[in-house]
């Protein structure tokens, strides 16, 4: 077994057409209404593939592999097997030349990220219990911007859940996003970029800013930096509360991120009863009603989502309540009554005449 794991850290590809040369081969552009844009330099793909940490006889999922730049620097980082999910059909040959250049070794599922079922794609015997060390399974992948943030969301959630990716345990994320985004990620209390991002990653995961890479180095040139970010989920989420009722809480709270908090908190509750029931949730969070979203700790939101948990306990109709949905209601009702006014205010249509003429 010694020799075999010795063989695999071992292994490079063999001579493969450069990820360049199968781009023009395949006439492969990336799409900008796709969001794509591709890495071609090997040092900044090794880069990455170094800050998901030791991959020796790790199990990998790569997303959206594109032309299989950063495809390359996994296999060549002695891994046991990488699964890569593309959804764009024109790189499918281009990836299947790879395959055959480590057999067995690289799978792929030619299918979308956000539908597919990671939880079936390893075997049974990579999980790890969740309370012990991350098990040997990385998601790695250079995102398209235009699903990345749907895409973290999502698997913020299922950490919570515990299901896809972390089905096996505390499978370790390591992604590219929009620096912007990645800085959001990563906010401490009181930056700037303090968001509803940074709650949501912080409370369930430990999560890193590895680099940034400028847009110069991507085909074509984004008009922006990317960032490097990678997640370790926590044993334990800063937050227990359901993942869904936190991020109500704390989407709520910034939708208004140069205001005093409670005025976020306030949306939490219909009108007729807002002003006593965001009274109610301040008191009991302890939470001071004048800070900033920004300023608001993890352990803070922690609070507020507790008290916020514990009225929806003796009320449940207020778990269902949203802020905006009464507004449309109230606007829609709005333009009905203009409508009703405009059409009573006209004046009736004259008397027609039947007299004949005499």
């Amino acid at each position: 077994m010694m020799a075999a794991s010795g063989k695999l850290a071992s292994f490079r590809l063999p001579p493969l057409p450069t990820v360049g040369e199968l781009i023009k081969l395949y006439n492969l552009r990336a799409e900008k209404q796709l969001s794509q844009n591709f890495l071609l330099d090997l040092r900044l793909t090794d880069k990455i593939v170094r800050q998901a940490g030791g991959l020796r006889d790790a199990h990998v999922c790569e997303v959206g592999p594109g032309p299989g730049g950063l495809t390359r620097s996994i296999l060549n980082s002695g891994v046991s097997d990488v699964l890569v999910v593309e959804k764009d059909t024109r790189f499918i040959p281009g990836l299947k030349l790879l395959s055959e250049a480590a057999p067995g070794r690289l799978r792929i599922v030619h299918g979308d990220i956000l539908t597919y079922r990671m939880d079936r794609g390893f075997p049974e015997n990579v999980s790890k219990p969740w309370e012990e060390d991350p098990p040997n399974l990385h998601v790695i992948g250079n995102l398209p911007f235009s699903v990345a943030t749907a895409l973290i969301i999502k698997w913020l959630e299922n950490v919570a859940d515990r299901t896809g990716p972390f089905a096996y345990g505390r499978t370790r994320l390591t992604l590219t996003f929009q620096k912007e985004v990645a800085e959001r990620l990563t906010a401490s209390t009181g930056s700037k970029q303090r968001s509803r991002l940074s709650i949501m990653a912080q409370y369930l995961c430990t999560v890193r800013n590895c680099f940034t890479i400028p847009g110069r180095a991507f085909v074509p040139k984004p008009e922006v930096d990317v960032g490097v970010v990678h997640f370790t989920p926590l044993v334990q989420p800063q937050i227990q509360q359901p993942f869904k009722l936190v991020e109500k809480v704390v989407r709520n709270v910034f939708q208004f991120r140069r205001k005093h908090c409670h005025k976020g908190v306030e949306k939490l509750f219909p009108e007729a009863r807002r002003a006593e029931l965001t009274q109610e949730v301040m008191r009991k969070a302890d939470v001071d009603p004048i800070l900033r979203p920004t300023e608001l700790t993890i352990p803070q939101f922690g609070a507020l989502a507790d008290a916020y948990a514990h009225l929806c306990a003796h009320e449940p109709s207020l778990l269902s309540y949203e802020f905006r949905e009464e507004l449309r209601v109230k606007n829609l009702a709005r333009k009905i009554k203009k409508i009703t006014d405009t059409s009573t205010d006209e004046p009736p249509p004259p008397a027609s005449c039947n007299n004949p003429a005499k």
